[in-house]
């Protein structure tokens, strides 16, 4: 089975995350910032990591460059309602995957992941 980290502080897109990708085959795991996940993908192996920005302890942005210091391979989506050209600049430059803005269709969300895991 793939499995899956939804890093949000909202539960409410953590779940809905969860509920996009379960019944296409993924192992759902969740955090609710930065360091919850960071926690996660040292102990747990992911196919895919998708990651809010503007969460509380840890932002996405910090999160994603302290896990690109350990894991290059794994696609990260920021999942975001970030528009802005230079936060997309700031997560591609850091090893970001895709951009995925908020609110989205969960089938849209499912349309990305299938391309990004193999």
């Amino acid at each position: 089975m793939k499995k899956a980290l939804a890093v949000d502080d909202s539960a409410t897109m953590r779940n809905l995350v969860k509920m996009a990708l379960e019944p296409e085959g993924f192992s759902v795991d969740t955090a609710e910032n930065g360091q919850q996940a960071l926690e996660l993908a040292r102990r747990n192996t992911y196919n895919i990591v998708i990651s809010d920005i503007n969460m509380p302890v840890m932002n996405g942005l910090e999160f994603l460059r302290e896990f690109r210091n350990f894991n290059r391979t794994t696609p990260v989506l920021m999942l975001t309602t970030e528009t802005e050209a230079a936060k997309k600049e700031q997560a591609k430059k850091l090893g970001a995957t895709g951009w995925i803005v908020k609110p989205f269709r969960p089938e849209d969300l499912v349309k990305v992941v299938k391309r990004v895991v193999r």
